[in-house]
């Protein structure tokens, strides 16, 4: 079989963005290694035409959502359905489950086969952003049935993202993990020197990395920052990160004279890993998250996490963290808890878990889901995502 050109389209990616752009980046490379054709679509503020260690790189200029800290969108249908007959993709992949679910009826009336990649669950989105439980249930199982009818197939990266999908009977989902690069992130890249410096005399030092938006729950690393200090356990915590709630973190964090340090985003891949390694435990607060990259990097680097049992991490993070209540008082002892095991003995437990999952193994399945052969080569060591 001959390679397959495979067209993805995304939204909501940014220099800044995490682990989407991550994601988009590693499978790209996997699919250019494999003998495929990866050609990736997304938003820009011009448009360019580049090729990168991930394959071909499209932006068409897009605009700038309100209120996101500068996510763009692919708005321009007409362009955009244009650009699509002239690439004649074999397969397109979707990372937008809203504002891109027509290119799935396009694809079927052009009889492409096509995947959307469900990077978040659309009822957890939903109640981050205050609609009610049950309304938020109803109107994702409509937006979901559109989605199932309209893709030949689902991909979810864990059970949790997949349970809404079967709630509404769909049986066009498959399974496919993300994956780590356990080169990059590794427990020895740990300095004690980058510790101290960060930690500023406190006893523990906590880290988010995360984007600062709403859906998110970055506060809720504040609560139990505020919580650990009220209770006698001298933490600080390192944020690294940037999006809208940012200025209103960092006044709450001063008014409550609570030791946050905020570094903003963190563009260096490999800086990035030292600061998850320095790291004593980490934060994943996000309610509605379907896989948490950034927490799996964490556990790469030897560093437990300390994740929201509402989400998809106790999934990922097994015993190698801890599931939390979203309360202030459920992560505090969570985070306690973590710290009574010896380090060896935790740091040792968040390795071993990480390298189940391999951008190999993630790129294999991603293939299954497109009908392609699975990848036979190992991808080598890369640079930053492009």
């Amino acid at each position: 079989m001959n390679g397959l050109r495979i067209v993805r389209l995304a939204n909501f990616v940014t220099p800044t963005s995490g682990g989407l752009r991550t994601a988009l980046y590693q499978l790209g490379r996997g699919y250019l290694a494999a003998g495929h054709e990866p050609v990736l679509v997304m938003p820009g503020d011009t448009d360019s035409d580049r090729h990168t260690a991930q394959g071909r790189v499209i932006t068409l200029p897009g605009p700038v959502l309100p209120g996101t800290g500068g996510y763009r969108v692919l708005a321009d249908r007409r362009r955009l359905r244009r650009l699509l007959e002239s690439l004649a993709p074999d397969r397109i992949e979707v990372s937008d489950r809203t504002t891109l679910r027509w290119t799935g009826e396009w694809a079927r009336r052009a009889r492409i086969p096509s995947v959307m990649v469900s990077h978040e669950t659309a009822d957890g989105v939903l109640r981050t952003w205050g609609l009610p439980a049950a309304a938020a249930t109803r109107v994702a199982d409509r937006l979901n049935r559109r989605t199932a009818w309209a893709y030949s197939r689902i991909v979810c990266t864990t059970e949790w993202a997949e349970r809404e999908f079967v709630r509404i009977g769909a049986r066009n989902v498959v399974r496919a993990p993300l994956g780590v690069d356990l080169d990059r992130c590794r427990p020895g890249r740990r300095s004690t020197v980058l510790r101290a410096r960060h930690a500023d005399g406190a006893r523990v030092l906590l880290l988010l990395c995360s984007r600062l938006s709403v859906e998110k729950r970055p506060g809720t690393a504040l609560d139990a920052l505020g919580e650990l200090r009220a209770t006698g356990t001298e933490a600080a915590l390192v944020v690294a990160g940037d999006g809208p709630l940012r200025a209103t973190l960092e006044r709450r964090a001063r008014a409550e004279r609570l030791p946050v340090r905020f570094l903003g985003h963190v563009g260096d891949r490999e800086s990035l890993a030292d600061l998850q390694a320095a790291a004593d435990l980490c934060l994943a607060p996000g309610p509605a998250e379907t896989f948490g990259l950034s927490a799996l990097e964490a556990l790469a680097c030897g560093t437990p996490v300390v994740v929201s049992g509402s989400s998809a991490l106790p999934e990922v993070v097994a015993d190698a963290g801890l599931p939390a209540a979203d309360t202030p008082a459920a992560f505090a002892d969570a985070v306690r808890t973590l710290l009574a095991r010896s380090e060896p003995q935790r740091r040792a437990a968040a390795r071993a878990r990480a390298a189940l999952f391999t951008w190999e193994r993630a790129t294999a399945a991603f293939l299954t889901a497109h009908d392609a052969p699975p990848a036979p080569l190992r991808v080598p060591p890369q640079g930053a995502p492009a």
